[in-house]
């Protein structure tokens, strides 16, 4: 398993750790009180942003599960389902279709007592290599 940290200023500031095991990436928080809101859940826009990197890494690997294509987010829809406070979140997506240029990915975030607490389906457009 690759583990990714500090790639970006967003993944510095926030704590999340990328993994990537066999073609497909997730994304891990361990929540602290920074990563909570007023009243004391996670921030929802943490969330969106752990289903943004989880979508984001998975539509880059779909070309060929190894390279990590650059990839922007053309949309992406999030539907808060439950709460959480602390532990552990882990965010997982799968690429549901595309083509060329674009690429389609659901995902879900996911608390250690396996509660959903949050799902997302995004759009995803490949770049031209840097």
């Amino acid at each position: 398993m690759r583990e990714i940290s500090k790639q970006t200023g967003a993944q510095a500031l926030i704590g999340y750790v990328i993994q990537i095991d066999d073609g497909h990436a997730r994304v891990v928080l361990d929540i602290d009180e920074r990563h909570l809101n007023r009243n004391d859940g996670l921030h929802g826009g943490i969330a969106a942003t752990l289903l943004d990197a989880a979508c984001g890494y998975n539509a880059s690997l779909a070309a060929d599960g190894e390279t990590l294509m650059p990839v922007t987010t053309v949309s992406m829809t999030v539907n808060y389902i439950s709460r959480v406070a602390s532990g552990r979140v882990t965010g997982t997506a799968w690429v549901t279709g595309g083509g060329r240029k674009i690429v389609f990915v659901n995902a879900e975030l996911v608390a250690e007592d396996g509660s959903v607490i949050a799902t997302a389906t995004g759009t995803f457009k490949r770049l031209s290599q840097r």
